[in-house]
């Protein structure tokens, strides 16, 4: 049975941890990725292969900003509508800023840098494989 991590019953790092112990694959699904939070995981994704049968799979439903939630209240009231390819683009670059943002803000740190050369290199080698989900 799944488990709704909230960080607050339910912490979602000893969760990672105590189901990784022993993972040789992971499928998760989170509302939220925090770029720099990789050095708190990146020790758990390590052991996989990066084949697709051994890998960690990461389902990313980026939270949106207000002014796209006031859009899609609108939207509500009209049937579903397909996403078209440049939309899609658009949404991917979108995503894409954001993660730009989240690099740029704070101040740098050598752990910090550290974790996100370990994420590329997760990337890189199919350890991790993370895609955004953009239907809704």
């Amino acid at each position: 049975m799944p488990k709704i991590y909230d960080n607050t019953e339910l912490i979602l790092l000893d969760g990672l941890r105590d189901v990784m112990a022993d993972a040789q694959a992971a499928d998760m699904c989170v509302g939220y990725f925090n770029l720099r939070g990789w050095e708190y995981v990146a020790d758990l994704i390590e052991p996989l292969e990066g084949t697709d049968e051994h890998c960690c799979r990461l389902l990313v439903g980026m939270q949106k900003p207000p002014e796209a939630q006031m859009r899609e209240a609108y939207k509500a009231i009209r049937k579903d509508e397909y996403l078209d390819p440049p939309t899609i683009s658009r949404l991917k670059y979108t995503a894409a800023e954001s993660f730009r943002g989240q690099l740029a803000f704070g101040v740098p740190s050598n752990a910090a840098e550290l974790a996100l050369q370990r994420l590329a290199e997760h990337l890189r080698s199919g350890k991790l494989r993370v895609k955004l989900f953009l239907r809704y």
